[in-house]
């Protein structure tokens, strides 16, 4: 059984979702954002660290994954969100929990299949990988899906790396 965090960083709104695996399954734990007055950024930097670290307590996962940062059209927005994904990777660190970093396109051809998908799209697709009874918020999806990407990227790894080494003995057999 794994526990892992998703995070879709903002520097405003940062969305989390908390999956377990168990034999190849994952199942729904919890999820929400984590939402920051208008205050100045270093207060909201501080906010996002704290809400990551409480959510960390919660939860105890082992593994932590995140959304990268996207060239964005307005620099200074790509900045801020650069800043709010360092708050939430260091309060990952802090607990020793090993950090992978994910593309919006890995992301979303992972959960929905293709990288151009719409949050609608993602929504949707993690209420029926996940089961949920009710669409979640969108920052959450996005949150659940970097999740979903951590563990089918876990499981592709695995796979390959069987058939490597069945690629392997083959050879060395010979």
């Amino acid at each position: 059984m794994s526990i892992i965090l998703g995070i879709d960083p903002g520097s405003r709104i940062t969305g989390y979702g908390v999956i377990k695996v168990a034999g190849g399954k994952a199942s729904y734990l919890g999820s929400g954002c984590i939402r920051v007055a208008h205050d100045e950024l270093s207060i909201r930097l501080k906010r996002i660290f704290d809400g990551v670290s409480e959510i960390i307590q919660q939860f105890s996962p082992d593994d932590f994954a995140i959304e990268q940062v996207f060239m964005a059209k307005n620099p200074d927005s790509a900045l801020k969100l650069g800043q709010a994904r360092g708050a939430a990777i260091v309060a990952a660190t802090n607990f020793d929990l090993p950090v992978a970093e994910y593309s919006a396109r890995q992301i979303k051809q992972s959960v929905v299949g293709t990288g151009g998908a719409d949050k609608t799209q993602v929504q949707h697709m993690v209420m029926h990988l996940l089961k949920l009874s009710a669409t979640p918020q969108a920052d959450a999806a996005d949150a659940l899906a970097v999740a979903l990407c951590h563990i089918h990227t876990q499981q592709s790894l695995i796979k390959m790396s069987g058939r490597v080494s069945k690629t392997v003995r083959g050879r060395l057999r010979k």
